[in-house]
């Protein structure tokens, strides 16, 4: 494949992945407004369990598939690719038919134990009804991402990021319009709504498919001429061999891909039982909607897009541990962790600083969800080192490390919500994930140290110069904001979205002015990044630069 077709592909799944996180971030603002803070209470508890079963039904085959068909076409052997498609498929509909009948059997018990001893706002009939609505989808999904898989191992990049983009639109477009005529139109309830909503998965993963079917279609003659073409004998590997080989592979990819929602599904299942026994069981479900759902859709921003440019380099990581250039590997361990950091910190530092404008703007005036989003956003640093460093552990071969640190922080979420919780109320919940996160990212970077033979020296100082660099600019922002104040006034939408606009294009400019006269900037993503940002800019704006060494 010529390397003009490679950089094609890469660049429409790019573009396609970044339109499709960034159609499911904004729709969650319109929904918002249609069902209420609790609306989205009721919205996890379905969609968590089903993001969980869809795991287990996927099990990574998908992925996989992708990377054992590039494989083996590479060598030739086209009927062992498809072989492999083919028993795939049959495992991907009964696993998905199997976890649909599971989830949607046990979804009143999956109810009651999200509900705690007893109803709040919502009843146990309510939650099962919307598990069970959103369960259909695990009837096509794993079908539908098993071609997109095949697809993707024959370099064919369109029918995955079409498919999805077709997707993500009209479950945006069947959720938001189901939502309206449901409140609006016949005058109906919430659960309604949001029933109606979590079926949105089911019908757009049905519009995928096909878009998916035809793709095939239309395909499959070209697709069946490498068959009949091929020289290279068929691989007589047993398909039972084939798929312990898959599963050695995709096992670790599902394990960390699990990683938020098991820490979700832990909050589900003991906060409101937990607020409750407390004595706040009139807050609990709101509580819970704002941690689990609003303040996550905003925190999970930057992380996705910060661990995007990040994991761009672990492909490379990967190459040189296989070729023993440990050189190349400690560099490029060190790029990510400076790239991630950079990234991320002075954004969460800067959500957590300006929290109450920022709900305010994109939700309601919520005193308890400006709270949320301030002691939630600091917690994203650790979602985006986590995935960073199990990453990197895949790239080095040490995936089992991975799980044992999944492990580790799942036990430690569920000993502290039960603890946190009754102390500190619904920021304990958040305190617990905290502490999680904490000891992997702490547990990864011992093993990475110890496999990779790495040293963290230069990662924790440039480290701490971002944190100097985040500091000033908070001040800077906090100061904008307080003159601000005196002008407009936060509690609205219109002032508070104002306030966010004018505070976080200061605090940005400063963070990035400070990042290139420091020299943190060029140190960051090397002189060569900076080289074409400057010809992008064109000579009137020069940038600066003093480096200073490490």
């Amino acid at each position: 494949m010529s390397d003009s077709k490679f950089l094609r592909g890469t660049l429409i799944v790019t573009l396609g992945t970044f339109l499709v996180k960034f159609l499911g971030m904004i729709y969650v603002f319109p929904f918002h407004a249609l069902v209420g803070t609790e609306g989205g209470t009721l919205y996890t508890y379905g969609y968590i369990p089903y993001t969980i079963f869809l795991s287990i039904a996927t099990a990574g085959v998908p992925l996989a598939v992708s990377k054992f068909v590039s494989k083996y076409n590479a060598l030739g052997d086209y009927k062992t690719s498809r072989r492999m498609f083919r028993s795939g498929m049959v495992m991907m509909i009964v696993t998905g038919v199997l976890s649909f009948l599971v989830l949607y059997m046990t979804a009143p018990l999956f109810a009651e134990a999200m509900l705690g001893k007893q109803s709040i706002h919502n009843n146990v009939g309510e939650v099962t009804t919307i598990i069970r609505l959103v369960s259909f989808a695990l009837i096509v999904v794993p079908a539908a991402s098993l071609i997109r898989g095949y697809f993707q191992g024959h370099q064919s990049m369109g029918p995955t990021t079409v498919s999805q983009i077709i997707e993500q639109i009209i479950r945006i477009v069947f959720l938001l319009a189901g939502s309206f005529i449901v409140i609006k139109v016949l005058g109906g309830t919430v659960a309604t709504a949001v029933g109606v909503a979590t079926f949105a998965a089911f019908v757009s993963a049905v519009g995928a498919l096909g878009v998916l079917i035809w793709y095939w279609l239309k395909r499959k003659k070209y697709l069946d001429q490498y068959l009949i073409e091929q020289t290279v004998p068929e691989s007589t590997v047993s398909t039972v061999q084939l798929f312990k080989e898959l599963f050695a592979y995709a096992i670790p990819y599902v394990v960390i891909g699990l990683t938020i929602p098991l820490y979700q599904q832990i909050d589900t299942l003991t906060f409101n039982s937990i607020m409750q026994a407390i004595g706040q069981g009139d807050i609990a479900e709101r509580a819970l909607g704002i941690f689990t759902m609003w303040t996550h859709k905003l925190i999970m921003i930057p992380v996705s897009l910060a661990t995007a440019f990040s994991l761009t380099l672990v492909p490379a990581i990967t190459k040189s541990f296989t070729e023993k250039q440990y050189r190349y590997l400690k560099l490029q361990i060190t790029q990510t962790f400076q790239a991630n950091m950079f990234l991320t910190l002075p954004a969460v530092v800067g959500i957590s600083s300006l929290a109450y404008p920022i709900y305010t703007a994109f939700y309601d005036s919520d005193p308890l969800g400006g709270q949320v989003l301030m002691w939630y956003a600091p917690v994203a640093l650790l979602f985006a080192l986590f995935t960073v460093t199990a990453a990197i552990l895949q790239g080095i071969n040490q995936q089992k490390h991975a799980i044992i640190a999944l492990i580790m922080g799942v036990i430690l979420k569920f000993v502290c919500n039960v603890i946190f919780i009754r102390y500190f109320g619904t920021v304990g919940a958040i305190l617990a994930t905290a502490v999680g996160f904490l000891a992997s990212v702490w547990y990864t970077n011992q093993q990475i140290k110890k496999y990779a033979h790495y040293s963290f020296g230069v990662v924790y100082k440039r480290t701490f110069q971002i944190a100097v660099l985040t500091l000033i600019m908070v001040v800077a922002v906090k100061l904008s904001q307080w003159v601000l104040s005196f002008m407009i006034s936060p509690d609205g939408r219109i002032g508070a979205l104002i306030t966010v606009a004018i505070c976080a294009g200061i605090g940005g400019l400063v963070y990035g002015l400070l990042a290139i006269r420091t020299g943190v900037l060029e140190r960051v993503f090397g002189g060569e990044a900076l080289d074409k940002i400057q010809r992008k800019l064109g000579s009137r704006f020069k940038i600066k630069l003093k480096s200073r060494g490490a």
